[in-house]
Protein backbone atom coordinates (compact mmCIF):
# COMPACT_ATOMS: atom_id res chain seq x y z
CA UNK A 1 0.00 0.00 0.00
CA UNK A 2 2.84 2.04 0.79
CA UNK A 3 4.34 1.62 -2.75
CA UNK A 4 1.11 2.53 -4.78
CA UNK A 5 0.49 5.37 -2.79
CA UNK A 6 4.51 6.79 -3.97
CA UNK A 7 3.57 5.92 -6.95
CA UNK A 8 0.76 8.60 -7.35
CA UNK A 9 2.37 11.45 -5.12
CA UNK A 10 3.19 14.78 -7.17
CA UNK A 11 6.83 14.25 -5.60
CA UNK A 12 8.06 10.91 -5.75
CA UNK A 13 10.24 9.72 -2.25
CA UNK A 14 13.54 8.67 -2.67
CA UNK A 15 13.37 5.89 -1.63
CA UNK A 16 11.62 4.73 -4.88
CA UNK A 17 14.87 5.42 -6.79
CA UNK A 18 15.94 2.35 -5.25
CA UNK A 19 13.67 0.52 -7.42
CA UNK A 20 14.98 1.57 -10.59
CA UNK A 21 17.40 -1.22 -11.29
CA UNK A 22 14.09 -3.49 -11.28
CA UNK A 23 12.34 -1.27 -13.40
CA UNK A 24 15.08 -1.45 -16.44
CA UNK A 25 14.78 -5.39 -15.55
CA UNK A 26 11.18 -5.23 -16.03
CA UNK A 27 11.11 -2.96 -19.27
CA UNK A 28 13.75 -5.23 -20.70
CA UNK A 29 11.63 -8.49 -20.52
CA UNK A 30 8.46 -6.94 -21.33
CA UNK A 31 9.77 -5.66 -24.76
CA UNK A 32 11.62 -8.89 -25.49
CA UNK A 33 8.53 -10.70 -24.81
CA UNK A 34 6.11 -8.10 -27.06
CA UNK A 35 9.05 -8.69 -29.73
CA UNK A 36 8.80 -12.57 -29.77
CA UNK A 37 4.68 -12.04 -30.77
CA UNK A 38 6.14 -9.34 -33.34
CA UNK A 39 7.81 -11.94 -35.10
CA UNK A 40 5.51 -15.12 -34.14
CA UNK A 41 2.00 -13.69 -34.27
CA UNK A 42 -0.86 -14.50 -32.31
CA UNK A 43 -3.20 -17.28 -33.75
CA UNK A 44 -6.19 -15.86 -35.68
CA UNK A 45 -9.90 -16.99 -34.14
CA UNK A 46 -13.19 -17.40 -35.95
CA UNK A 47 -15.07 -14.41 -34.36
CA UNK A 48 -13.81 -11.08 -33.27
CA UNK A 49 -11.84 -10.42 -30.15
CA UNK A 50 -12.20 -7.17 -28.12
CA UNK A 51 -9.66 -6.58 -25.41
CA UNK A 52 -10.68 -4.39 -22.42
CA UNK A 53 -7.35 -3.74 -20.61
CA UNK A 54 -5.35 -1.32 -18.89
CA UNK A 55 -1.37 -0.53 -19.18
CA UNK A 56 -1.31 0.08 -15.29
CA UNK A 57 -1.77 -1.99 -11.97
CA UNK A 58 -4.39 -1.90 -9.76
CA UNK A 59 -8.12 -0.80 -10.15
CA UNK A 60 -9.09 1.27 -13.26
CA UNK A 61 -12.77 0.06 -13.92
CA UNK A 62 -12.34 -2.29 -16.48
CA UNK A 63 -15.09 -4.60 -14.79
CA UNK A 64 -17.62 -2.37 -15.41
CA UNK A 65 -16.66 -1.75 -19.05
CA UNK A 66 -17.25 -5.17 -19.62
CA UNK A 67 -20.69 -5.53 -18.29
CA UNK A 68 -21.51 -2.26 -20.60
CA UNK A 69 -20.10 -4.27 -23.59
CA UNK A 70 -21.93 -7.44 -23.36
CA UNK A 71 -25.45 -5.12 -22.71
CA UNK A 72 -24.74 -3.02 -25.86
CA UNK A 73 -23.79 -6.68 -28.21
CA UNK A 74 -26.64 -8.18 -26.44
CA UNK A 75 -28.91 -5.46 -27.74
CA UNK A 76 -27.24 -5.73 -31.28
CA UNK A 77 -28.53 -8.95 -31.99
CA UNK A 78 -24.86 -10.49 -31.08
CA UNK A 79 -23.52 -13.42 -29.06
CA UNK A 80 -21.16 -12.64 -26.85
CA UNK A 81 -19.25 -14.59 -24.37
CA UNK A 82 -16.32 -12.96 -22.12
CA UNK A 83 -12.31 -14.51 -20.97
CA UNK A 84 -10.60 -13.80 -18.41
CA UNK A 85 -7.19 -14.79 -16.37
CA UNK A 86 -8.88 -15.83 -13.21
CA UNK A 87 -7.01 -14.05 -10.96
CA UNK A 88 -7.36 -15.19 -7.47
CA UNK A 89 -8.87 -18.41 -8.70
CA UNK A 90 -7.29 -22.28 -8.46
CA UNK A 91 -8.53 -23.62 -11.43
CA UNK A 92 -8.26 -25.90 -12.84
CA UNK A 93 -7.97 -24.17 -16.36
CA UNK A 94 -9.53 -23.41 -18.20
CA UNK A 95 -12.49 -23.14 -16.03
CA UNK A 96 -16.40 -23.36 -16.90
CA UNK A 97 -17.77 -20.08 -14.77
CA UNK A 98 -21.19 -20.13 -14.09
CA UNK A 99 -22.90 -17.97 -11.36
CA UNK A 100 -22.93 -21.08 -9.42
CA UNK A 101 -18.59 -20.89 -9.36
CA UNK A 102 -17.14 -20.50 -6.42
CA UNK A 103 -14.92 -17.51 -6.42
CA UNK A 104 -11.50 -19.50 -5.35
CA UNK A 105 -11.42 -21.28 -8.36
CA UNK A 106 -12.48 -18.85 -11.08
CA UNK A 107 -11.72 -15.54 -9.22
CA UNK A 108 -13.87 -12.90 -8.18
CA UNK A 109 -13.96 -10.40 -11.16
CA UNK A 110 -15.21 -13.86 -13.42
CA UNK A 111 -17.67 -14.62 -10.94
CA UNK A 112 -19.17 -11.21 -10.79
CA UNK A 113 -19.03 -11.03 -14.60
CA UNK A 114 -21.33 -14.64 -15.05
CA UNK A 115 -23.52 -13.76 -12.32
CA UNK A 116 -24.11 -10.06 -13.98
CA UNK A 117 -24.42 -11.20 -17.76
CA UNK A 118 -25.21 -14.72 -17.75
CA UNK A 119 -23.25 -15.96 -20.48
CA UNK A 120 -20.98 -18.18 -21.50
CA UNK A 121 -17.52 -17.27 -19.50
CA UNK A 122 -13.76 -19.33 -19.29
CA UNK A 123 -10.67 -18.49 -17.41
CA UNK A 124 -7.78 -19.66 -17.82
CA UNK A 125 -3.96 -17.79 -17.76
CA UNK A 126 -3.67 -18.52 -21.08
CA UNK A 127 -5.72 -16.40 -22.76
CA UNK A 128 -5.67 -18.31 -26.40
CA UNK A 129 -6.51 -21.64 -24.66
CA UNK A 130 -9.67 -19.73 -22.95
CA UNK A 131 -10.86 -18.27 -25.95
CA UNK A 132 -10.37 -21.93 -27.97
CA UNK A 133 -12.22 -23.75 -24.99
CA UNK A 134 -15.09 -21.18 -24.59
CA UNK A 135 -15.88 -21.38 -28.37
CA UNK A 136 -15.51 -25.85 -27.80
CA UNK A 137 -18.31 -24.99 -25.12
CA UNK A 138 -20.46 -22.41 -26.81
CA UNK A 139 -19.92 -22.68 -30.73
CA UNK A 140 -22.83 -20.24 -31.06
CA UNK A 141 -20.75 -17.22 -29.87
CA UNK A 142 -20.56 -14.42 -32.09
CA UNK A 143 -17.60 -12.39 -30.45
CA UNK A 144 -15.48 -12.44 -27.71
CA UNK A 145 -14.38 -9.95 -24.72
CA UNK A 146 -11.21 -10.23 -23.48
CA UNK A 147 -11.36 -9.09 -19.61
CA UNK A 148 -8.04 -7.82 -19.17
CA UNK A 149 -5.32 -9.00 -21.76
CA UNK A 150 -4.23 -5.69 -23.05
CA UNK A 151 -0.87 -7.07 -22.74
CA UNK A 152 -1.54 -10.51 -23.30
CA UNK A 153 -0.19 -10.70 -27.08
CA UNK A 154 -0.84 -14.58 -27.54
CA UNK A 155 -4.21 -13.54 -28.34
CA UNK A 156 -5.09 -11.93 -31.02
CA UNK A 157 -7.62 -9.15 -31.27
CA UNK A 158 -9.60 -6.84 -33.28
CA UNK A 159 -10.45 -3.90 -30.89
CA UNK A 160 -8.26 -2.80 -28.16
CA UNK A 161 -9.67 -0.70 -24.96
CA UNK A 162 -7.46 0.79 -22.58
CA UNK A 163 -9.27 1.97 -19.50
CA UNK A 164 -7.50 4.62 -17.35
CA UNK A 165 -8.62 5.90 -14.05
CA UNK A 166 -9.45 9.48 -14.03
CA UNK A 167 -8.27 10.58 -10.80
CA UNK A 168 -5.08 9.21 -10.63
CA UNK A 169 -4.09 9.09 -14.59
CA UNK A 170 -0.73 6.94 -15.15
CA UNK A 171 0.74 8.48 -12.01
CA UNK A 172 4.26 8.86 -11.88
CA UNK A 173 5.27 7.61 -15.76
CA UNK A 174 7.31 5.16 -14.59
CA UNK A 175 7.35 1.08 -15.24
CA UNK A 176 6.79 -1.61 -12.24
CA UNK A 177 7.86 -1.33 -9.43
CA UNK A 178 8.85 2.35 -9.77
CA UNK A 179 6.00 3.20 -10.57
CA UNK A 180 2.19 1.63 -11.70
CA UNK A 181 2.80 1.10 -15.31
CA UNK A 182 2.76 -1.98 -17.08
CA UNK A 183 3.78 -0.74 -20.45
CA UNK A 184 4.61 2.98 -21.22
CA UNK A 185 2.34 5.75 -21.63
CA UNK A 186 3.15 5.82 -25.37
CA UNK A 187 1.05 2.22 -25.95
CA UNK A 188 -2.14 4.38 -25.05
CA UNK A 189 -1.52 6.23 -29.05
CA UNK A 190 -1.88 2.62 -30.24
CA UNK A 191 -5.07 0.92 -29.02
CA UNK A 192 -8.33 1.86 -30.33
CA UNK A 193 -10.27 3.63 -27.70
CA UNK A 194 -9.05 4.85 -24.71
CA UNK A 195 -11.87 5.41 -21.93
CA UNK A 196 -11.56 7.29 -18.65
CA UNK A 197 -13.28 6.29 -15.53
CA UNK A 198 -14.59 10.11 -14.78
CA UNK A 199 -12.85 12.98 -16.00
CA UNK A 200 -9.13 13.45 -16.70
CA UNK A 201 -7.74 15.81 -13.94
CA UNK A 202 -3.65 14.77 -14.79
CA UNK A 203 -3.29 15.30 -18.32
CA UNK A 204 -1.42 12.74 -20.52
CA UNK A 205 1.85 13.17 -22.03
CA UNK A 206 0.45 13.56 -25.58
CA UNK A 207 -2.27 14.96 -27.52
CA UNK A 208 -4.83 12.26 -26.38
CA UNK A 209 -9.24 12.63 -26.30
CA UNK A 210 -10.49 9.78 -24.25
CA UNK A 211 -14.01 8.61 -24.16
CA UNK A 212 -15.39 9.70 -20.89
CA UNK A 213 -17.17 7.25 -18.54
CA UNK A 214 -19.77 7.58 -16.21
CA UNK A 215 -20.02 4.88 -12.77
CA UNK A 216 -24.08 5.15 -11.82
CA UNK A 217 -24.51 3.36 -8.60
CA UNK A 218 -27.74 1.20 -9.01
CA UNK A 219 -29.69 0.37 -5.84
CA UNK A 220 -28.05 -1.52 -2.69
CA UNK A 221 -28.10 -5.13 -3.05
CA UNK A 222 -28.26 -7.19 0.10
CA UNK A 223 -25.60 -9.61 0.02
CA UNK A 224 -27.20 -12.53 1.39
CA UNK A 225 -30.37 -12.98 -1.60
CA UNK A 226 -28.95 -10.09 -3.77
CA UNK A 227 -32.37 -7.87 -3.36
CA UNK A 228 -32.58 -4.74 -4.09
CA UNK A 229 -33.58 -2.49 -1.00
CA UNK A 230 -34.77 1.03 -1.34
CA UNK A 231 -33.25 2.18 1.82
CA UNK A 232 -30.45 1.02 4.10
CA UNK A 233 -31.13 0.30 7.77
CA UNK A 234 -30.01 2.82 10.26
CA UNK A 235 -26.96 2.15 12.73
CA UNK A 236 -23.14 1.91 13.09
CA UNK A 237 -22.08 1.73 9.52
CA UNK A 238 -18.44 0.04 8.48
CA UNK A 239 -18.05 0.27 4.60
CA UNK A 240 -15.00 -2.09 3.52
CA UNK A 241 -13.47 -2.89 -0.21
CA UNK A 242 -10.67 -5.00 -1.52
CA UNK A 243 -10.24 -3.29 -5.05
CA UNK A 244 -7.69 -1.85 -6.35
CA UNK A 245 -8.88 1.54 -5.58
CA UNK A 246 -10.71 1.99 -2.64
CA UNK A 247 -10.92 5.13 -1.82
CA UNK A 248 -13.25 5.49 -5.19
CA UNK A 249 -15.55 3.03 -3.67
CA UNK A 250 -15.57 5.50 -0.19
CA UNK A 251 -16.05 8.48 -2.04
CA UNK A 252 -18.85 7.33 -3.32
CA UNK A 253 -20.73 5.83 -0.34
CA UNK A 254 -19.70 9.11 0.74
CA UNK A 255 -21.56 10.68 -2.20
CA UNK A 256 -24.92 8.38 -2.00
CA UNK A 257 -25.10 7.98 1.82
CA UNK A 258 -25.67 11.06 4.50
CA UNK A 259 -24.59 9.14 7.04
CA UNK A 260 -21.03 8.40 9.13
CA UNK A 261 -19.30 5.56 8.45
CA UNK A 262 -16.11 3.82 9.28
CA UNK A 263 -13.58 2.74 5.99
CA UNK A 264 -11.51 -0.60 5.91
CA UNK A 265 -9.56 -0.73 3.10
CA UNK A 266 -8.24 -4.28 1.81
CA UNK A 267 -5.68 -5.53 -0.68
CA UNK A 268 -7.18 -6.17 -4.21
CA UNK A 269 -8.61 -9.52 -4.70
CA UNK A 270 -8.55 -10.06 -0.92
CA UNK A 271 -10.00 -13.42 0.51
CA UNK A 272 -11.88 -12.51 3.06
CA UNK A 273 -11.14 -14.96 6.41
CA UNK A 274 -12.60 -15.88 9.56
CA UNK A 275 -10.69 -13.13 11.62
CA UNK A 276 -12.39 -10.55 8.98
CA UNK A 277 -15.94 -11.52 9.50
CA UNK A 278 -15.39 -11.10 13.31
CA UNK A 279 -13.57 -7.73 13.12
CA UNK A 280 -16.53 -6.43 11.38
CA UNK A 281 -19.41 -7.91 13.64
CA UNK A 282 -19.55 -5.06 16.30
CA UNK A 283 -21.02 -3.27 12.94
CA UNK A 284 -24.58 -3.18 12.34
CA UNK A 285 -24.38 -2.19 8.60
CA UNK A 286 -21.83 -3.14 6.36
CA UNK A 287 -21.49 -1.94 3.00
CA UNK A 288 -19.60 -3.18 0.58
CA UNK A 289 -18.42 -3.48 -3.19
CA UNK A 290 -20.02 -6.02 -5.98
CA UNK A 291 -16.57 -7.99 -6.13
CA UNK A 292 -16.34 -8.26 -2.15
CA UNK A 293 -19.67 -9.27 -2.04
CA UNK A 294 -18.88 -12.44 -4.24
CA UNK A 295 -16.86 -13.83 -1.31
CA UNK A 296 -18.28 -12.33 1.85
CA UNK A 297 -19.46 -15.43 4.20
CA UNK A 298 -20.24 -12.85 6.71
CA UNK A 299 -22.40 -13.81 9.99
CA UNK A 300 -26.27 -13.93 8.58
CA UNK A 301 -27.15 -11.45 11.17
CA UNK A 302 -25.58 -9.17 10.22
CA UNK A 303 -26.98 -6.39 7.51
CA UNK A 304 -24.86 -6.85 4.62
CA UNK A 305 -25.03 -5.08 1.53
CA UNK A 306 -23.14 -4.32 -2.16
CA UNK A 307 -23.10 -1.39 -4.38
CA UNK A 308 -23.47 -2.88 -8.14
CA UNK A 309 -22.77 0.01 -10.72
CA UNK A 310 -23.19 0.52 -14.32
CA UNK A 311 -20.98 2.23 -16.65
CA UNK A 312 -22.85 4.56 -19.33
CA UNK A 313 -20.45 6.39 -22.18
CA UNK A 314 -20.82 8.32 -24.96
CA UNK A 315 -22.86 7.31 -28.54
CA UNK A 316 -19.44 7.87 -30.72
CA UNK A 317 -17.60 4.69 -28.36
CA UNK A 318 -20.27 2.37 -29.72
CA UNK A 319 -20.23 3.65 -32.89
CA UNK A 320 -16.87 3.15 -33.61
CA UNK A 321 -17.23 -0.36 -31.48
CA UNK A 322 -19.89 -1.28 -34.14
CA UNK A 323 -17.51 -0.07 -37.52
CA UNK A 324 -15.01 -1.56 -36.05
CA UNK A 325 -16.95 -5.33 -35.97
CA UNK A 326 -18.14 -4.96 -39.08
CA UNK A 327 -14.68 -4.28 -40.61
CA UNK A 328 -13.24 -7.60 -38.66
CA UNK A 329 -15.82 -9.55 -40.27
CA UNK A 330 -15.33 -7.89 -43.56
CA UNK A 331 -11.99 -8.41 -43.92
CA UNK A 332 -12.20 -12.00 -42.68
Amino acid sequence: MRLQRAWYQSRAPLWLWLLWPLQLLFVALSGLRRLRFRYFPAKPLPVPVIVVGNISVGGTGKTPVTLALVDYLKAQGERPGIISRGYGGRGPFPYNVTPQSDAQRCGDEPLLLARRTQVPMVVAPDRYEAAAWLLQQAPSITVIISDDGLQHYALSRQFEIAVIDGKRGIGNGWRLPMGPLREAPARLKSVDAVISNGKLENSLPFALQPYLMELRAQPWRRVSDDSPVATLPEGKTLALAGIGHPERFFATVGTIEKRAFTTRAFADHHAFSDADYAAVSNYDVVLMTEKDATKWRGNPAQACYYLPVKAQLPEAFWQQLQQALRNARYDA
